[in-house]
């Protein structure tokens, strides 16, 4: 995994940033925290056209860097994107990288969570971690954020919030899964979050250099 970026000094702090995805509440959210600092957030939705990059890379960071890569060659401005994996130990690592398609190319969120459970069966070993990587391109180079957050999977789905996942991960220090959680306190300790934290870091860097 490469580690995450030092900054060199003759790299300039960004006007305008373009998003690979379309899902409104993570464009929302991010929309939100670059506007403190003075940048624009743009999506894949103001730009009609773009093909649909298929994530087929075996790594996180490989996916993130393609629809990055793919965005920034295809717009011109600097370009971000992620991918996230569940890692679950007693499975040697998967689903991993494989984590939105665990029970099929067309599978269902409740469809991934039922196969995991399926597969830890009633063992005790559930130690698993959720890892996101995201990448950022621009006319200076490609640059790598990574986030972890370690916890456990639960038995049974719990909880109504949230997506994917949630409903069966339990970060360590609490006893409510990502699905109970109220939003603020899972964006602010979740695997995505603590990348977006980094990435914020780069950026206000950026602005001082």
């Amino acid at each position: 995994m490469t580690k995450d970026p030092e900054l060199k000094p003759d790299f300039a702090k960004p006007d305008t940033i373009v998003l690979a995805s379309a899902n409104k509440h993570k464009v929302k959210e991010l929309r939100e925290i670059l506007a403190g600092i003075g940048i624009r957030l743009l999506s894949t939705e103001d730009f009609p056209g773009l093909r649909e990059v298929i994530e087929d890379a075996d790594t996180l960071q490989g996916n993130a860097w393609k629809k990055a890569d793919y965005l920034y060659q295809t717009t011109g401005l600097p370009a971000l994107a992620d991918d996230t994996g569940l890692e679950v130990d007693f499975l040697n690592g998967a689903p991993g990288v494989y984590s939105a398609r665990y029970a099929g190319e067309q599978a269902s969120y409740e469809d991934n969570v039922n196969k995991l459970l399926r597969e830890l069966g009633s063992t005790d070993k559930r130690s698993a971690r959720f890892r996101t990587v995201i990448a950022y391109k621009s006319e200076s180079g490609t640059f790598f954020f990574n986030g972890l957050c370690d916890g456990v999977i639960t038995k049974t789905p719990i909880g109504d919030n949230g997506f994917g996942y949630d409903p069966v991960f339990m970060p360590d220090g609490y006893q409510l899964t990502f699905a109970e959680l109220m939003a603020e306190v899972k964006n602010n300790i979740s695997h995505r979050g603590r990348a977006v934290q980094k990435f914020m870091q780069f950026l206000e860097q950026m602005g001082k250099a």
